[in-house]
């Protein structure tokens, strides 16, 4: 079950030169502002094989975040996995809100994904991937993925350590690139396929959302994901 991002009328984005966007956010009036304990269905929930939840869902209010507490209190009653992916928004809420709020959820899921920078909220003092990732580890978690961009990722998933090098393309619209990384993560995870391709996967993933335009429009069938490792710009 995926209980995160929330986007319906709430973000716009303007392109501001050929590498630079800008996002504005409007959730106040938005569904997703409203979401409230009443909407988790406890049986959805309970019977789901992953709860993925995002960084974005808390930073709406007080009654998304109690809808996301009472979804991972669900799940770790039933057992069921907790992913949780950082996704930190600077224009949502401010860095000690965010610490605040996150590592509790950080201390109670399975798994978590984030970028340097997002990881520093639940480690602090350190740049280093391997550090980040044993550091968030540390706070309960059984996997860390720290998410690198044109570096790729390191993962530290139950004590072993996984590097990930990214996929080379050319890069039009880096959005969405963080997202598509944990959908093709989880998607092999659901699969019941090891790290390396869970991970390569995700690498995949993330550079077809970089290189095409928009949030998901790029994102591949299964059967497309060797499509990037064609020499000629059109498979026939």
């Amino acid at each position: 079950m995926l209980l995160g991002e929330p986007r319906e009328l709430g973000e716009l984005r303007e392109r501001r030169t050929a590498t630079r966007s800008r996002a504005r956010y409007y959730r106040t009036h938005t569904a997703g502002s409203r979401l409230s304990v009443e909407d988790i269905p406890k049986d959805l929930v309970a019977g789901a094989a992953v709860l993925h939840i995002t960084g974005i869902t808390p930073a709406l209010g007080e009654g998304p975040l109690r809808a996301v507490t009472r979804a991972v209190d669900i799940a770790v009653d039933a057992g069921v996995m907790v992913s949780l992916d950082i996704n930190y928004r600077s224009l949502l809420w401010s860095e000690e809100e965010a610490t605040r709020t996150l590592v509790p959820l950080v201390r109670r899921s399975d798994l978590v994904f984030a970028g340097p920078h997002e990881a520093r909220l639940a480690v602090p003092g350190t740049d280093d991937p391997e550090e980040l990732a044993q550091g968030i580890c540390a706070l309960g978690p059984g996997g860390a993925v720290i998410k690198l961009g044109a570096e790729g990722a390191y993962a530290l998933l139950d004590g072993e350590e996984h590097r990930q090098p990214a996929v080379p393309v050319t890069v039009l619209d880096s959005v969405g690139a963080g997202d598509a990384f944990v959908a093709g993560y989880l998607a092999e995870l659901l699969a019941g396929e090891p790290p390396e391709r869970r991970l390569r996967t995700a690498a995949l993933l993330g550079a077809f959302a970089v290189s095409t335009t928009g949030d998901w429009e790029g994102l591949p069938r299964r059967h497309e994901l060797e499509l990037l490792d064609h020499h000629d710009d059109i498979v026939r």
